[in-house]
């Protein structure tokens, strides 16, 4: 099987890349990430991207235009629809990685995305699912998540830059924004007492 490996950054390939060459399968790699912001941490992901592909001899192929204002485009007019702007940005990604895999001679596709505990697995799968419908190619389905700290062994035996926070300029926001951390914490509070609020209500 021919396989595009549409990939986030390096550390993310480590176990799928392993867990598909268990499998008889040798992927090729495919840097497309638009949504990664701000442009240092974008050239540092691409490049690690490079690194990790060079230490384990994946073919890699990377697209290297920085599209910060297609992406806060998108992302800014999806904020108010149904699964936001993470819905837009996998489809974004995932739909470019069906197109490219179809253009270009590909039996299959599939995400490093698949690996990430933090993502939206079925809606991303679902997402995927239809775009391979709509380009005429199969999606090839894994669910890497129970590599997870696996994967993180690998990267940090490798010494790969490691980034902390999704990668679009909102995630970074809301890695290190105080308030939102703050916001959160009030919300998690208020949902936990309304939730004890019920039951003592039912066994009253």
């Amino acid at each position: 099987m021919k396989l595009l490996l549409h990939m986030c950054c390096g550390p993310c390939s480590c176990f799928p890349v392993k867990r598909l060459r268990e499998e008889g399968i040798e992927p090729v790699g495919w840097f497309y990430n638009p949504n990664i912001h701000p442009y240092k941490e974008w050239e540092h992901r691409l490049e690690t991207a490079k690194e990790f592909a060079g230490k384990v001899n994946l073919e890699i192929r990377t697209e290297e235009t920085y599209r910060l204002r297609d992406f806060l485009r998108r992302a800014l007019a999806a904020e108010e629809t149904a699964g936001g702007r993470c819905r837009a940005c996998y489809e974004w990604r995932l739909g470019e990685a069906a197109r490219y895999a179809a253009e270009n001679g590909f039996d299959a596709f599939t995400s490093t995305l698949f690996y990430s505990i933090y993502q939206q697995h079925e809606v991303m799968k679902a997402v995927a699912e239809r775009f391979a419908a709509e380009a005429g190619i199969s999606f090839y389905y894994e669910d890497f998540r129970p590599g997870w700290q696996e994967g993180i062994d690998l990267s940090l035996a490798m010494g790969l830059y490691r980034q902390p926070y999704c990668g679009c300029i909102f995630s970074e926001e809301e890695r290190y924004s105080k308030a939102i951390r703050k916001a959160r914490k009030k919300a998690a509070k208020a949902a936990k007492a309304a939730r004890l609020a019920a039951k003592e209500a039912e066994s009253a």
